[in-house]
């Protein structure tokens, strides 16, 4: 769904799977076990772990990063074990008489049957929709399959189940070592509200890559893209339109502010270092007078140690407090946000992980992993502050470990697998949704922060310290900054 309701988050993905390719008969569910750390605490049945995987026009995140596109990434995750339903499935025309298109097709359905998270299929009979499909669609080469796969998901109304054709699997896959090929834009539909464009909205642009030195920002607007028009273009659409080849150009249309540029940028490869970190001090401060501030850009896999090496370089410079900031974090690997959660917090419910029939697991911290758990923490963010990096604030605020300030996060409360089908394509399948500690289900809603942060608060590192040096500046309390109310 296009409504700026339902905006994009990264898509936190968790497996990267592989079924089994020819279903002659129905496979009773299989369990994959359990990467996430010892104190997943099971309940009431198994989830299992998995590679996870988020969507981006160059290989991303569900946010649909693009420059990337989305950013896909794929790393360690969870995919719920389903039970299987009580009453008898018809079985699929025999395997002699199914042919190599059949059977694909056939993986990416028994993908669906076994892993969605909703098991009334959005109110239809899965296994009637097999046999339609089967009979009535046409399946003589891998596009038409591909086609038939996509009308399939398209049943489902989630815009987060999809295929992934080869070519765009492998760069999803690519994106969690944390090299990525594109623009580096991470996109969202936009609020329209007072009338503003249609469009596609530029939740963050990643630091060096190539739509940040041409000077494109957080909230810009994406009018076209190579002339396309973008005013109902599915956020989807646009990521695969973002990505493409190494050194290949695409030419966008960005409203900035009141003003209409035009912009046409290089697709490149380039580094992302998930952390940026400062020390800055408070003039006339007698206690916690130097202050942390860690910023936090995506959870690749490199994000829970690159947090852990900022929190020691700082404390190796006397800082007493900290400062996490979230903002424009579109998300990304699902354990990262677990991890990194519990290097703030000794103990705790992290997230409910929850399907259709409601919890079934619960991560928790258990000390084992902690670095700060004293110091006081604040964590900023905002409405482009997605998915993992609402799992980490949500976390943080329910168990009062930190204040957080901002405005509402972006609202992606559901988690998706990543299944790797016999072809070389993928197919991303949502299979949970999750609620923060205090039980509360943030999809299409986000964290509610505890304060608000004035509408002049910097958004880097530079510009947060010269406010605490000169708090008037940008409207700030700095002696009350860590305080809850």
């Amino acid at each position: 769904s296009s409504s700026h309701h339902h905006r994009t988050g990264a898509p936190m993905l968790l497996p990267v799977r592989r079924p089994h390719a020819a279903p002659s008969r129905p496979a009773s569910p299989r369990h994959v076990s359990s990467s996430l750390g010892p104190r997943s605490r099971q309940v009431d049945r198994v989830l299992r772990g998995s590679t996870v995987a988020r969507a981006s026009p160059a290989a991303t995140d569900a946010s649909a990063s693009a420059g990337l596109g989305r950013r896909a990434v794929v790393g360690m995750a969870l995919a719920v074990s389903l039970s299987a339903p009580a009453y008898c499935r018809a079985p699929p025309p025999s395997a002699s008489a199914l042919t190599e298109e059949n059977l694909l097709f056939l993986e990416a359905w028994r993908a669906v049957d076994r892993a969605y998270y909703d098991k009334s299929f959005n109110g239809q009979s899965w296994f009637r929709y097999r046999e339609r499909a089967l009979r009535d669609d046409p399946m003589n080469t891998r596009q038409e399959t591909y086609a038939a796969i996509k009308k399939m998901l398209a049943t489902l109304d989630d815009p987060f189940t999809r295929l992934l054709e080869p070519e765009k699997f492998k760069s999803l896959r690519s994106g969690t070592q944390g090299a990525l090929t594109g623009v580096g834009l991470s996109i969202g539909y936009p609020l329209a509200l007072n009338g503003s464009p249609a469009g596609l909205s530029v939740m963050s642009a990643a630091p060096g890559g190539p739509a940040e030195k041409a000077g494109i920002m957080s909230g810009d607007v994406i009018l076209a893209i190579d002339d396309t028009s973008a005013q109902d273009m599915d956020i989807y659409d646009a990521a695969d339109r973002l990505q493409g080849p190494e050194g290949s150009s695409i030419d966008l249309t960005i409203l900035s502010g009141a003003d209409t540029r035009h912009v046409v940028l290089k697709r490149e490869r380039y580094t992302l270092n998930p952390v940026r970190s400062r020390m800055c001090e408070i003039p006339g401060s007698e206690d916690s007078s130097k202050i942390g501030y860690i910023k936090l850009t995506t959870f690749n896999q490199n994000a829970a140690g690159s947090v852990k090496e900022a929190i020691k370089k700082l404390r190796e410079n006397n800082v007493k407090a900290f400062v996490l900031d979230l903002r424009n974090n579109s998300g990304g690997l699902f354990p990262e946000g677990i991890e990194i959660a519990k290097i703030w917090m000794d103990k705790g419910v992290i997230v409910y992980i929850c399907d259709s029939r409601g919890v079934r697991d619960i991560y928790e911290a258990d000390g084992a992993s902690t670095v700060a758990a004293s110091e006081p923490l604040v964590v900023l963010v905002n409405k482009g502050t997605a998915s993992a990096s609402e799992i980490l604030a949500g976390a943080l605020k329910d168990n009062k470990r930190a204040v957080v300030y901002g405005e509402p996060t972006y609202g992606k409360g559901k988690i998706q697998s990543v299944f790797a089908l016999s072809d070389g394509s993928g197919l991303a399948v949502t299979v949970a949704r999750y609620e923060t500690p205090a039980r509360t289900d943030i999809d299409k809603v986000g964290v509610t922060p505890d304060r608000p942060l004035p509408a002049s608060f910097p958004t880097d590192e530079d510009g947060f310290c010269s406010c605490l040096r000169d708090p008037a500046s940008c409207n700030l309390n700095a002696a009350r900054l860590f305080v809850r109310s």
